[in-house]
């Protein structure tokens, strides 16, 4: 069966997720996390793509990238993947594929999940219960924000997003990351009906906030959101159930009276 073509990200943002094969850990000893990096920074200089956060654990790695030009990032990928497996086979005089498939890719394509995206990529080591912070686990980009280090990791765009002032921006962006949410980001082919991807869009219609908010919303500003969600964004009763809380039954009664407003030509619109 012939491979699906990779969806393409229209801001240019991926999610990358890629692993060793059947599960094999792809990093043996310091020096290996700290090849990975070095091949990252030669390909990110050749390439002039922006890297926005990154965690290697044992036996995969997360990267949050931004393309410079529309497609590249396969290109980049084929070099990072190629690089480090030709060089981590001749360490440790193996033969055969390092990694799983092919890496996993998910465009991002709205920057108002952005912070829960990156909170979650430092988070793994932390949810994987080996480490207590984020700050102690010294292979991701979190360090790089928290001590303010522009190394690999470009991090003034997420920095300036959060503040002016760089003390400060740094303070909230520690503060963000002391706060799980529960949010995953595994990417799967499924795309549309993961469950995850069911909250990445709920997020970005309500600016990123945890989607319990909706239940605090006026009545009116509410419903108006489930309508969008339902009828314009294709996500099933059912799911919106499951991913608010707010159960079935109102959902349907909201949508009706979508169908009402409908027949005298009124269409809902929804305000951030």
């Amino acid at each position: 069966m012939s491979r699906s073509a990779r969806k393409l990200s229209k801001t240019g943002l991926y999610h990358i997720i890629f692993k060793g094969i059947g599960s094999q850990n792809i990093f043996e000893e310091p020096s290996d996390y700290e090849k990975l990096k070095e091949i990252i920074m030669r390909v990110k200089y050749e390439m002039q793509f922006n890297l926005y956060a990154y965690c290697m654990m044992t036996n995969h790695v997360h990267l949050f990238i931004k393309e410079q030009n529309a497609g590249e990032i396969s290109k980049i990928m084929t070099k990072i993947l190629s690089h480090y497996a030709t060089w981590f086979n001749r360490k440790y005089q193996r033969i055969g594929a390092l990694f799983a498939n092919r890496y996993n890719s998910e465009p991002v394509e709205d920057e108002r999940y952005y912070l829960s995206l990156i909170r979650y990529i430092h988070q793994n080591p932390v949810k994987a219960h080996m480490v207590d912070n984020p700050g102690s686990y010294p292979y991701s980009s979190y360090n790089d924000y928290a001590k303010n280090i522009s190394d690999i990791t470009d991090i003034d765009f997420l920095l300036d997003m959060l503040n002016n002032d760089r003390k400060k921006a740094i303070n909230e962006f520690i503060e963000l990351n002391t706060v799980s949410d529960g949010e995953t980001y595994e990417i799967t082919d499924s795309r549309k009906t993961s469950p995850a991807n069911i909250r990445r869009i709920i997020m970005s219609m309500i600016d990123g906030k945890e989607i319990e908010t909706i239940k605090r919303m006026e009545k009116e500003t509410r419903n108006q959101l489930i309508k969008i969600l339902v009828n314009e964004k294709g996500i099933s009763k059912s799911a919106l159930e499951r991913a608010t809380g707010i159960s079935r039954g109102t959902i349907i009664k909201i949508c009706k009276e979508d169908d009402k407003l409908s027949q005298k030509n009124m269409v809902p619109q929804f305000l951030d």
